[in-house]
């Protein structure tokens, strides 16, 4: 009996491991390295890509699946999403349940965005006091459920009456903003201090007010030189990257000089700091997709009423900057700001980008190979080539010439696994 369990044992081990082995053909593959592959055969031994071949070169043994005429692709990567926050009350929805409550709802929106071809997510702070997308990531890493790699902060950290703050109930009410507020370099550091503690592996730093929040304005900085001074540095002692919420020009000027790694929003950009963002080399992450939900689907929300009304008064502006920053070569990866919404909406993203003066091939690179390298990650993700994780989508079309293909991707594998086959 102990010898047939051994044998049965090692026979599934067999079936298991060769079940791993994987061709993926098609007609077209985008590499995410600005080239194009035709009829490429895609050879996957568990995890990770082994090659970019022919079918004349597929081994034996391998699984094939074959996609026929449609185009392969790298996973996609969102720079900036709240997988916790509503899109309508988030300020106070954090108040209505609780951080189990944000988990499950996370988890299901992190594997609704992984369906629709997102393999990879950085939280940009969230509707959680606790730390619920941690806990989804730690979750997914073990194995317990299948989701997206997950990177980013629990947190924003914001000052008092900043857009972390609640700033609309009376002063005898004591109750917890979902960012953290803290005043000054020393309560700065502890703030950081303790979202490294707990699973950070981002900071998120409210320089400027928000467009989303009541109370403040977008076009203030709320942080002192000094406080973002602290802020990167202590991030910087454990080797954590700082992203910067910041609209204003000015705080953008301070954040880029501070040394963090990614502007979110940058609404407000001049050229000087356009000129700075190139000299330091930080990252650009404009988040377009948020105000075209605002636009199309929130009009006639009251809790949002500020956030539509800047938005339908500045996107002219906020789209003239953005073009001249393309046209003068400030590196630009891609986020959405996603809070919800149905997850292949995110893929609006891309059509801005190309609207915007990006060829169709630069904003793919945008949200793959680019986005891989501001998470230091271009050795796992953000390509198709030997080595890397085989996370890989398919769409029917061409997005080279129909951007809005990724708005309908049909097919996922993550590690190795599919996870989606339409």
């Amino acid at each position: 009996m102990k010898t047939f369990s051994l044998i049965l044992s090692f026979l599934l081990f067999i079936l298991s491991s060769s079940a791993q082995k994987t061709v993926l053909l098609a007609k077209n593959l985008i590499d995410g390295t600005g080239k194009t592959v035709s009829n490429p055969a895609v050879i996957i031994d568990s995890n990770k890509i082994v090659s970019v071949t022919t079918k004349d070169n597929i081994p034996k043994g391998y699984k094939i699946v074959d996609l026929g005429d449609y185009t392969l692709l790298p996973g996609l990567i969102d720079m900036h999403v709240h997988p916790d926050l509503t899109a309508d009350d988030y300020q106070v929805d954090h108040l209505k349940g609780s951080s189990a409550g944000k988990t499950l709802l996370g988890l299901k929106n992190v594997q609704g965005l992984l369906n629709a071809g997102w393999t990879t997510l950085r939280v940009a702070g969230d509707g959680d006091v606790a730390y619920a997308n941690m806990e989804i990531r730690n979750a997914i890493n073990k194995g317990m459920f299948t989701g997206p790699h997950i990177y980013g902060a629990a947190h924003y950290i914001s000052v008092t009456g900043g857009g972390g703050d609640i700033n609309f109930l009376s002063p005898e009410q004591k109750i917890i903003p979902d960012g953290l507020i803290a005043d000054g370099p020393e309560e700065i550091r502890k703030a950081i201090r303790n979202e490294i503690k707990y699973g950070s592996d981002w900071i998120k730093i409210l320089v400027t007010g928000a467009f989303m929040t009541a109370g403040d304005n977008p076009k203030n900085v709320h942080f002192s030189p000094e406080e973002l001074k602290a802020a990167v540095e202590e991030a910087a002692r454990r080797d954590v990257p700082v992203m910067a919420h910041a609209h204003a020009t000015e705080g953008i000027k301070m954040a880029v000089k501070a040394g963090v790694r990614t502007i979110e929003h940058g609404s407000f950009i001049d050229e000087e700091a356009m000129d700075l963002m190139i000299q330091h080399g930080t990252y650009l992450i404009p988040t377009f997709t948020i105000g075209l939900y605002f636009n199309e689907k929130l009009a006639d929300s009251k809790s949002l009423a500020k956030a539509v009304d800047l938005n339908k008064k500045v996107r002219d502006s906020v789209y003239k900057n953005m073009r001249l920053a393309i046209k003068k070569g400030v590196k630009f990866g891609l986020g959405t700001d996603y809070v919800g919404w149905p997850a292949d909406y995110s893929a609006r993203e891309f059509s801005e980008y190309v609207s915007l003066g990006m060829t169709p091939m630069q904003a793919i690179m945008c949200a793959t190979k680019i986005n891989a390298e501001i998470l230091n990650k271009q050795n796992l993700i953000g390509t198709v080539e030997a080595g890397k994780l085989a996370d890989i989508i398919a769409v029917k079309g061409d997005p080279l010439k129909n951007i809005t293909e990724l708005q309908r991707v049909k097919f996922v594998m993550i590690g190795g696994k599919i996870v989606k086959q339409d």
